[in-house]
């Protein structure tokens, strides 16, 4: 499953770290709808509008992750849709309908 580029929206003035976790809060429950938890995903790609970002963006990744560790890029861009976000993330995941 492809989660695409999701922004943190409703927290559009918010700092990184609340974007970061509103974005990861969209992104679960696109996985819940789907059959998936945050423990399915397996690669995440982060756009950050400001590099000084990095470090406050992969502590809350890792709190999230723990020792789920999906491959995960970051990327630093010029802008975003919204130029108030900070964060725009991707996530792929792995589901298996299979489980109970």
């Amino acid at each position: 499953m492809h989660v695409s580029g999701t922004g943190p929206v409703g927290a559009d003035e918010a700092s990184v770290e609340e974007q970061t976790r509103r974005v990861f809060e969209i992104i679960e429950q696109a996985l819940i709808q789907a059959g998936g938890t945050l423990r399915h995903v397996v690669r995440t790609r982060m756009y950050l509008t400001r590099a000084a970002d990095w470090e406050t963006v992969g502590k809350v990744h890792g709190e999230l992750f723990g020792t789920i560790r999906p491959a995960a890029t970051m990327v630093v861009v010029a802008a975003l849709l919204n130029p108030s976000w900070r964060i725009e993330i991707e996530a792929e995941a792995i589901l298996d309908h299979a489980e109970s």
